[in-house]
């Protein structure tokens, strides 16, 4: 019983100090070194308000360029992961992501028809957020007219994914392909390296507001993944409190899409990795995926950053990393509800 106790206070250590360790790592990474020791003595000369470091340069890299980008990572990484894992507790399946219910689409319709009409990045973010949640809306109205379960949600979710799949393709059929069209395609791809404080500090309030009610909600969400007849035997009002949990973590993705494009298997892989490591309790799962979140995409954009001359799109290496992560899982028998 000691033992269980005392690895348990281990694995949460681990669990909170590895983002950092990993934010650290990654402010180090690119063509300009910096060594984890300047980095710690400019951060701590900035809080102190001395200066540590004669290299002005760094210091400048640091804050300008290195210290957004990763802290833009930990909010996409953390958001879809959690969006993932709740999704999949709620809808009990196993493939359940920030995307089933639209939302990826609906924000990449927004941002390039956004694109198309010349609009400026802030512009570009909103609208994302607006077709991302208009998408949540229409599938929520599409599915009040079906059955009215989790099933009717999804196929409605596909639909209306489709549809603005569809929409995205004729826009890129029609975009000038010398000037629009290339930003378009990056912006589908996903990437980091747009990410500033002015983008940050805009969604920051909802994108906060979003995460601490499913931190709070994650006991209703443990009662809600058993089933709708047993969460009403526990008094949870299963349409209000599964309503209010799906539209945070549609709210929380459609921010996350919006300053970084599209990102995929994020939201499916690190679940499933957090549930092998924590069990089935939501009150662990969240704050674990979020944790697992953050340094899968730090790693994963470091190696975009790294591995060639010119950055690749990170949602083609969580791609390539993702899909054979997902099939050693199922291989594995480790995706299950």
């Amino acid at each position: 019983m000691k033992e269980k106790s005392v690895l348990k206070n281990i694995t949460g250590i681990v669990i909170v100090l590895l983002p950092v360790f990993c934010i650290l790592i990654s402010l180090t990474i690119g063509p300009y070194h910096i060594g984890p020791i300047d980095i710690i003595k400019i951060i701590y000369g900035r809080i102190t308000g001395q200066v540590l470091v004669s290299d002005s340069m760094a210091a400048g890299l640091l804050w300008q360029v290195r210290f957004p980008r990763v802290i833009g990572a930990s909010l996409v990484g953390a958001g879809l992961s959690v969006s993932g894992a709740v999704f999949q507790g709620l809808f009990k399946n196993p493939l359940a992501s920030p995307y089933t219910l639209g939302v990826s689409n609906g924000a990449g319709f927004g941002a390039g028809l956004a694109i198309i009409l010349t609009f400026s990045s802030m512009q570009i973010q909103m609208t994302a957020i607006f077709f991302g949640l208009f998408a949540v809306g229409l599938t929520f109205f599409l599915s009040m007219r079906g059955q009215k379960n989790t099933v009717t949600l999804i196929l409605a979710g596909m639909l209306v994914g489709s549809l603005f799949s569809s929409l995205v393709s004729l826009i890129k059929f029609v975009a000038d392909p010398f000037d629009k069209l290339p930003a378009i395609v990056f912006w589908l791809m996903g990437s980091l390296s747009g990410i500033s404080y002015v983008k940050i500090l805009t969604i920051l309030p909802l994108y906060s507001m979003a995460m601490v009610l499913l931190f709070l909600f994650r006991w209703k969400i443990n009662v809600l993944s058993m089933g709708d007849q047993e969460a009403k035997s526990f008094g949870i009002d299963v349409r209000r409190e599964r309503g209010i949990a799906i539209v945070a973590c549609s709210v929380l993705t459609a921010l996350v899409v919006s300053i970084s494009g599209i990102i995929g298997w994020v939201g499916i892989v690190i679940p499933h990795l957090t549930r092998m490591i924590t069990g089935p309790d939501f009150r662990r799962i969240i704050p674990v995926s979020a944790s697992l979140g953050i340094c899968y995409l730090l790693v994963i954009d470091d190696i975009c950053r790294a591995l060639t001359a010119v950055e690749i799109p990170i949602g083609v290496i969580t791609g390539i990393i993702g899909v054979p992560l997902f099939i050693y899982f199922i291989y594995k028998r480790k995706v299950r509800w």
